[in-house]
């Protein structure tokens, strides 16, 4: 009896640590994640603005507000088209970027690569819009400057509709892949070194080697990186707001700027509530799917 004692009170011992250690996070995340998500998904059954005292209780009209605002249709669509379009160059891009550093055999070389890649994920992302606005200028901006000296005629990049999402797009590319390299490059490590010799020993060619074991083995990183990747771009305002502030003629203004525009412009924080819980429903309807598909079950 008295090793079941012991054995029960170190278990109870375990568990009052576990609840002290947890309840500070828990706490936290309720205070800051649970609560906010909660209160703003409420605001958007109000008229609510800052500016007024009274807020009147609307149910579901700012909903219905939402699908005959042609700047909300027109913002969604921009949103889909930068997701669909960054989201999979993305991931392709940074997956062969990190298989081409993993094939360096020199450990400086290696290092050096993947720290030059890292390096403007550093850097915040408006200070990086605002260089990278210097450098889309129509006229002394670096990359029609180059144009010319090539006896080519100057881009708009900026100021024109069908060139400003793709110059975003870019832009957020080069500021944004660091992030992706390196956790492939930590998934392409962790594989055991052993399993590529038997496939050496074997015969297999290398796009075998790749399709039938590198990406299998790499499936839960590749889930982790699909899947933040994909919240992040959704969510992604600051080089909208500073490069473009979703001109011209609307052609870059998402859905994150949309909501912006409208809850600190225009205070209307109830339509603008309503339109975060449109973008918050359509990530988890996404991101639930990505991990069901990426769902995994093997171990090595």
């Amino acid at each position: 009896m008295s090793k079941v004692h012991t054995l029960y009170r170190q278990y109870r011992l375990d568990r009052r640590f576990i609840l002290l250690s947890l309840t500070p996070i828990l706490l936290l995340f309720l205070v800051f994640s649970v609560v906010p998500i909660v209160w703003g998904i409420m605001l958007g059954f109000y008229q609510y603005s800052a500016l007024y005292q009274e807020s009147p209780f609307i149910w579901l009209d700012n909903y219905k507000n939402l699908f005959q605002d042609e700047v909300f249709t027109q913002s969604f669509w921009n949103t889909v088209k930068f997701v669909g379009f960054a989201f999979p160059v993305n991931i392709v891009l940074t997956l062969l970027i990190a298989l081409g550093i993993n094939k360096v055999r020199s450990a400086i070389w290696r290092n050096t690569l993947r720290t030059m890649f890292f390096l403007p994920t550093i850097a915040p992302l408006s200070g990086s819009a605002i260089i990278w606005s210097t450098m889309y200028k129509n006229d002394g901006g670096l990359f029609n400057l180059t144009l010319e000296r090539l006896g080519l005629d100057a881009v708009p990049w900026l100021s024109d509709p069908s060139m400003a999402m793709w110059s975003v797009v870019l832009m957020t590319l080069w500021a944004d892949i660091g992030f992706n390299i390196v956790i492939f490059m930590a998934g392409l490590d962790s594989i055991p070194v052993q399993f590529y010799e038997a496939a050496r020993l074997d015969g297999a060619s290398r796009f075998v080697v790749f399709w039938k074991m590198t990406l299998p083995l790499l499936q839960r990183t590749t889930l982790f990186v699909t899947v933040m990747t994909l919240i992040s771009y959704f969510q992604m305002f600051p080089q909208f707001q500073v490069m473009t502030n979703g001109e011209p003629q609307n052609s870059t203004n998402v859905l994150a700027l949309n909501i912006y525009t409208n809850a600190f412009q225009y205070n209307s924080m109830g339509y603008a509530s309503a339109m975060a819980t449109v973008l918050l429903l359509i990530i988890m309807i996404i991101t639930l799917v990505q991990i069901r598909l990426g769902r995994s079950k093997w171990e090595y």
